[in-house]
């Protein structure tokens, strides 16, 4: 997914990275900062979800180009234990252009993701990408 943000490359990346900020928009209260290997919790925000505690892996933080981390996508059945499965990479790229930052969102890895919840993780999450980048025009722009 790539939008283009009508602000500065340096206030999106502040609006990724910071994981106070990143909370805010994303829908989460996190539990400290995002540094390079160091694994970030916290509870989701958004009404009906708020039973779910949001996990993340930092893996990559490359100043105003960068963000990437490792989580368990759509992993919202507080019955199941989803720290066996594999990961999916999530990954912010970030590029200066002269009406602002266009911001590029990849998410991969869903063909390690277990079949039986493969497509509904999938379709869930782009669903919620979509909705996430609007978020942070809003939190960027507003």
């Amino acid at each position: 997914k790539t939008i283009l943000l009508r602000a500065p490359r340096s206030r999106v990346w502040r609006a990724l990275t910071d994981s106070r900020e990143f909370g805010t928009w994303f829908g989460v209260n996190l539990e400290g900062p995002f540094e390079v290997g160091r694994s970030v919790r916290g509870r989701i925000t958004n009404r009906g979800y708020e039973h779910i505690v949001f996990e993340l892996m930092v893996v990559q933080l490359d100043p105003e180009h960068v963000f990437a981390y490792r989580w368990h996508p759509y992993a919202i059945d507080p019955q199941i234990d989803y720290s066996n499965e594999p990961t999916t990479l999530v990954e912010f790229r970030l590029h200066e252009t002269a009406e602002g930052t266009t911001l590029t969102l990849v998410e991969s890895g869903f063909d390690r993701i277990p079949a039986e919840r493969r497509a509904e993780a999938f379709r869930m999450n782009d669903e919620g990408w979509s909705a996430q980048m609007q978020n942070i025009r809003h939190h960027v722009e507003g």
